[in-house]
């Protein structure tokens, strides 16, 4: 492994958020949900949440088998089941749903616990979803189309919450312990490399 590989590696770990996080609640499409993941990364997200899409596990299937091997995804039975694991973390949740609720996705806070819930790509948000989540927000739209497809939806909320967070001071202190970010560097790294790491002494990323 070169000292580029290994400072990279643990650069990206020392700005991970792991009190933010994405649910998607039958997001049935992989190229949706793989689009998903990646702004996830973007962001310094490590862990996703999905619910599994009706009738099958082809997506998280062909999923994870693409280039997504940076962000982990937590499979739920039910929407109900993911909602009380995150706010069993104490996680605000925060439903991308048009409603008489809703407010400007710009007028929250992203700075505490948050988890965004997005809904597939035909139906949105179910009202079951709905009900459990804290706060609905929306994408102003000042066009004809009322809406935007889930993977674009979650890029432009995530940076808004990235951009919350940065002006926190949310990146500038590793929010994973040295203990952590070892755990999930050895995860990444190939076999040979991981051995090598493993023997070093802790902190020396």
């Amino acid at each position: 492994m070169t000292e580029r590989r290994r400072r990279r590696i643990f650069d990206v770990l020392s700005r991970r958020q792991p009190d933010l996080t994405v649910l998607a609640e039958d997001v049935y499409k992989p190229h949706n949900l793989s689009a998903v993941l990646r702004s996830c990364d973007a962001v310094g997200i490590g862990e996703v949440h999905a619910v599994r899409p009706t009738g099958g596990i082809a997506t998280f299937n062909a999923t994870s088998a693409s280039a997504e091997k940076w962000v982990d995804l937590v499979v739920h039975q039910s929407v109900e089941e993911a909602v009380g694991v995150l706010k069993e973390r104490g996680m605000q949740v925060y439903a991308a749903h048009l409603s008489d609720d809703a407010v400007d996705y710009r007028e929250v806070d992203y700075t505490g616990p948050t988890a965004l819930l997005l809904g597939n790509e035909k139906a949105g948000v179910t009202p079951a979803a709905a009900a459990l989540a804290d706060r609905h927000v929306i994408i102003p739209m000042l066009g004809m189309v009322q809406s935007l497809n889930v993977s674009v939806a979650a890029a432009v909320i995530l940076f808004e919450a990235q951009r919350q967070r940065r002006a926190a001071g949310r990146y500038a202190t590793p929010q994973l312990s040295p203990e952590q970010q070892r755990e999930i560097a050895l995860r990444w790294l190939s076999k040979a490399d991981a051995e090598q790491l493993a023997q070093e002494p802790l902190g020396s990323g």
